[in-house]
């Protein structure tokens, strides 16, 4: 699968100078070699492909309008395209006035499964819905990175080293985000417990 493979650094390098250097074929093989990756990280951030593809394509026009800003020393070039398309995700995301979210819909298809079980009874359909309600709400409070990455690592079930990659963030920043959110999420769970 294309979009699991990633290219040899140096190769894009070569690309990302070309491309600076205005030659079309340089970008058209950047472009071929990393979109399926790309527009895979913006779709998880986005959820909606119209999103995505719209992102992907501002994030390449930045790609070929900056190619001759990249300074290999400071970053990979899959790591610094990464970071353009997840910057223009939550510009996106800023500019329409949506909320960051992982995987809203599915998540509450799943929850309206469970809640329509014939075998469950009554009282633990209730149960679920306060329980679904209550954890919602304490993920609608998290700040929206935030947000993102407990939700990659919990509802996606990634590593937190896999996590850093999708978010192109240090490992030791995406583990005090879950650590210190986590927390949160306890406190307003019991919060609204006692109530």
């Amino acid at each position: 699968m294309p979009d699991t493979i990633t290219p040899d650094p140096q190769q894009l390098r070569l690309w990302l100078e070309g491309a600076a250097r205005r030659d079309a074929a340089s970008f058209r093989a950047l472009y071929d070699a990393t979109s399926p990756k790309l527009f895979g990280f913006a779709l998880r951030i986005l959820t909606k492909r119209e999103l995505a593809e719209d992102v992907l394509q501002e994030s390449f026009v930045a790609i070929w309008n900056n190619a001759g800003n990249y300074q290999s020393h400071l970053a990979a070039p899959m790591t610094w395209m990464t970071t353009i398309v997840r910057n223009k995700a939550f510009d996106l995301l800023r500019r329409t006035d949506h909320d960051t979210e992982i995987d809203g819909d599915p998540f509450a298809a799943e929850v309206m499964a469970a809640l329509h079980d014939p075998g469950a009874t009554p009282i633990e359909a209730l149960q679920l819905s306060r329980d679904a309600k209550a954890l919602a709400y304490c993920m609608s409070a998290l700040e929206g990175l935030h947000r993102q990455v407990v939700g990659l690592a919990f509802f996606h079930d990634l590593s937190h080293s896999e996590v850093a990659a999708q978010m192109a963030l240090p490992i030791g920043t995406v583990k005090t985000w879950i650590r210190r959110s986590l927390e949160k999420l306890k406190a307003c769970l019991a919060k609204g417990e006692r109530a």
